[in-house]
């Protein structure tokens, strides 16, 4: 005999014990409840098992009949904020007002000036309809600054100072 099987016999036992011989009045039917037993998928070993149509019944008898409401209409949403307007500005001559070089610029000078630059240009911080724009914009602005950069450079080793 398995664990189980020896636990089961013993609350038999024990349930036999308990009850008191005196009280055989026949225990009343438990109220039916009203809707899908929990047999209808299959058969089994007692009356539960129906057939599809009589599940179908049971579940059409629960089933109440409602109109789905009317879908919300969205709120119009709000129209995109204008883009930047130094985004608009693509031309060179533009881009170099931007930058505001005057030529008296160190090296240093203009890779800060790179840097700030490229902080508000950016194309990964741009808009995404402007975002040709921002590239366009750090294309001409690195070029600017690199030819000025070139200039600073051959004049340090031809030994023109400024």
């Amino acid at each position: 005999m398995t664990v189980f099987e020896s636990v089961l016999e013993r609350l038999k036992a024990e349930a036999l014990q308990a009850e008191p011989e005196e009280d055989t009045a026949p225990i009343a039917p438990a109220p039916t409840i009203r809707g899908l037993t929990s047999g209808f998928t299959g058969p089994g070993g007692s009356d539960a098992f129906v057939s599809g149509s009589q599940a179908a019944a049971a579940y059409l008898d629960l089933y109440e009949e409602t109109t789905p409401p009317e879908p919300a209409k969205p709120d119009p949403s709000p129209p995109p904020p204008a883009p930047p307007p130094h985004l608009l500005r693509t031309a060179p001559e533009e881009v170099a007002d931007d930058l505001a070089l005057d030529g008296t610029e160190s090296v240093d000078d203009l890779v800060g000036l790179r840097r700030r630059f490229a902080r508000d240009n950016h194309p990964d911080q741009a808009p995404p309809e402007m975002r040709a724009n921002a590239t366009l914009r750090m294309k001409i602005a690195n070029m600017l600054i690199d030819e000025t950069i070139r200039r600073i450079n051959v004049e340090k080793s031809l030994g023109i100072s400024r």
